[in-house]
């Protein structure tokens, strides 16, 4: 309630104060892109707001804000002429000499009437405005939070992995609620007090003379530079509080999204010391605030009440000079004070008015900042008919002084299978990322049935990409909704035959609630293997005409892999399928095996042919045999050994169950 009502009474904001707002520094949010954005300023950030809240486009939402406005002067206007009341009443009260009979019969109704009557208008001419601006305002934080939710999926994957989740989550948040904060304590507030403030001033000068307007004007002026300087100075601590917020913000988020590693490494006391510096830095920045709001409030009570004493000092020498009367001493009390109210609060609203452009420019720096991948201004739909895949001449580096392929080029036909091995480093997955258009090539050219993807749109390009990474993360909803992500407008029966030939519908029907089991953050109540056949399954509804399988079976064991790679064969049929793989068994049936090393097509061929060659891939392939060996030896061993002991032996592979949680 305070708060509301400190919004009601902010002041107003002169044109050097938003002077000194649009010459403001660039925060520490902004900062956080590490991007060299030149800051808006605050007059360009708020025109930038005045399109949301004046849609050219809405009619209805522009009569909205011009009744508002007219909402809000009206109840300013009203809240002036109040303090008359008063001195008629005061006046009539005295048994002034001029004074008539129906002066002093309408003491007792006017002071009921007229004070409760302007009161109630007060009030409901400030309801009312927010009544009319309550969808203007909400619409403008819908649309902007959309606009920064489609951007942000706009933006590059290089984007992405060079930013904090955590600290652009805050950014968005903070720069929605600027709005709001603005349109509070600025629109609805300081312009009408400004408004207030006028009338008072001209109302002074004339019913009381220049002398008296002078020294309102001085408490004013001198109360707004206090005020504004004493602020500038919190401000700085402010930013620096929201730099530690946002610190100790990205630590937790991070460390919690790292949750099994920290266990791993039983680093939870250096989680704990990281993110307790960054709350220490907030605390005594938050300490810092605090007592200088003391010495804030202490210094405006000072200069407004040295003002009103002079003001009134005045008013009653004049009153015993019999130059005004006792309700001309009454209404300019009641003026000042009133006025007081919302000056009480400058400093609070001046900064809070100032956060929220700074909020606000940060998402707007954030808006600004171009996709790395856009379409062409003439892209078209991809067509594919055959759906093959040509790479021609392909280099590419993610820094430009370290290049990762080295000119690549390969042909998967129309419907048959290409198989990419190499060591790890040798730009394998980054094929993958080059085939979506994550990235672009420095060189060479990047074509399916001889479109070049780049002259396509991104949407329909990966509209007819399937993929089953190496790296599966699902989001924290339903297996079932997991799966039917691949095609939202799949049917349930659909979904589930996906499933079977993913080798997981007989798990998921195990589980208590089935395919309404949540798989929790990034999907961590279910196994590796678990979550890869989940990917499989989307991939499989998707039912795209090419597929990219990246290390698809690396979290299964040796039953499963046998199983899903035959599902992945089944769906692989008359399908142009390109195989990222470590494991040089799951791609035996390759029409085409390429070896990349360092960035470099140094084999390629059949896995007789390669193997007849005695070259990278057949070493490859005998250090995978012996490794496959001694594992088979092991788990013999192991069998043997609870076999002798009465145990039951162990499975082969590792792949875990998932059990089911309490919630579930």
């Amino acid at each position: 309630m305070l708060n509301r009502r400190r919004a009601r009474r902010a002041p107003a904001h002169f044109r050097c104060i938003m002077a000194r707002l649009s010459t403001s520094a660039l925060p520490e949010d902004a900062k956080a892109f590490g991007e060299r954005a030149r800051p808006l300023g605050a007059w360009a950030t708020l025109r930038r707001l005045f399109g949301y809240l004046w849609p050219k486009d809405q009619p209805g939402k522009r009569i909205r804000v011009a009744l508002a406005m007219a909402s809000l002067i009206l109840a300013k206007i009203i809240t002036v002429l109040v303090p008359f009341a008063y001195k008629y009443a005061v006046d009539a009260l005295s048994g002034l000499p001029n004074a008539t009979a129906w002066q002093f019969a309408a003491v007792p109704v006017f002071l009921v009437i007229a004070y409760g009557v302007g009161r109630v208008l007060m009030v409901a001419f400030a309801q009312l405005r927010d009544w009319f601006f309550a969808e203007v305002g909400q619409g403008a934080v819908r649309a902007l939070a959309d606009q920064a939710f489609r951007h942000l999926h706009a933006l590059s994957l290089r984007y992405h992995l060079q930013r904090r989740t955590g600290a652009l989550a805050r950014i968005v948040e903070r720069g929605t609620k600027g709005i709001e904060v603005i349109l509070r304590f600025s629109l609805f507030n300081s312009i009408p007090t400004a408004i207030e403030l006028a009338l008072v001033l001209a109302i002074i000068f004339g019913r009381f003379g220049a002398l008296y307007s002078l020294v309102v004007a001085v408490t004013i002026a001198a109360y707004v530079l206090f005020t504004w300087s004493v602020t500038e100075w919190r401000t700085q601590v402010r930013r620096a509080m929201n730099a530690a917020d946002n610190e100790a913000s990205g630590h937790a988020i991070d460390s919690l999204l790292n949750y099994e590693t920290v266990k791993y490494f039983t680093n939870e006391e250096h989680e704990a010391k990281r993110h307790d510096a960054a709350m220490a830095k907030y605390e005594k920045l938050a300490i810092t605030t605090s007592k200088s709001l003391a010495l804030l409030n202490t210094g405006q009570a000072a200069i407004f009440t040295a003002g009103l004493t002079v003001v009134m000092v005045l008013a009653a020498m004049d009153v015993q000079a019999g130059r005004l009367t006792v309700g001309d001493f009454v209404m300019i009390n009641a003026m000042l004070i009133q006025l007081g109210q919302p000056l009480n609060f400058l400093g609070s609203v001046y900064r809070e008015i100032r956060q929220g452009l700074t909020d606000l420019e940060n998402l707007f720096l954030l808006l600004d900042m171009p996709p790395e991948i856009t379409d062409a201004p003439d892209a078209r739909e991809l067509v594919v008919k055959n759906g093959e895949v040509r790479f021609e001449n392909v280099r590419f580096g993610y820094d430009a002084d370290r290049e990762i392929l080295h000119g690549v080029s390969f042909t998967v036909p129309a419907g048959k299978k290409l198989a990419i091995v190499g060591p790890s480093g040798a730009g394998k997955s980054t094929i993958s990322r080059l085939l979506f258009r994550f990235y672009e090539p420095n060189e060479g050219r990047i074509l399916i049935d001889g479109q070049d993807i780049r002259a396509v749109t991104q949407r329909s390009l990966r509209r007819h990409l399937g993929m089953v990474p190496q790296d599966t993360v699902l989001f924290n909803d339903t297996i079932g909704y997991n799966i039917r992500y691949g095609r939202l407008d799949a049917t349930d029966e659909e979904m589930m035959e996906a499933a079977k030939m993913a080798q997981i519908h007989d798990f998921v029907m195990s589980l208590p609630k089935g395919y309404d089991t949540l798989v929790g953050e990034r999907g961590l109540k279910l196994s590796g293997g678990e979550k890869q056949r989940v990917a499989i399954a989307r991939t499989i509804l998707k039912n795209p005409p090419i597929l990219v399988l990246d290390e698809a079976t690396s979290a299964l064991d040796t039953m499963t892999e046998r199983q899903i790679q035959a599902a992945l064969d089944k769906v692989s049929e008359n399908r142009t399928t390109l195989v990222i793989a470590h494991r040089l068994s799951t791609v035996v049936d390759a029409d085409e095996i390429i070896v990349l090393e360092g960035g470099r097509v140094s084999e390629r061929g059949t896995h007789a042919e390669l193997l007849a060659r005695g070259g990278t891939y057949a070493d490859m392939w005998r250090r995978q045999q012996e490794a496959d060996e001694a594992r088979r030896r092991l788990v013999e061993a192991e069998r043997r050994l609870a076999e002798a002991e009465g145990e039951a032996p162990p499975e082969e592979g590792g792949e875990r169950p998932a059990e089911p949680t309490p919630a579930e």
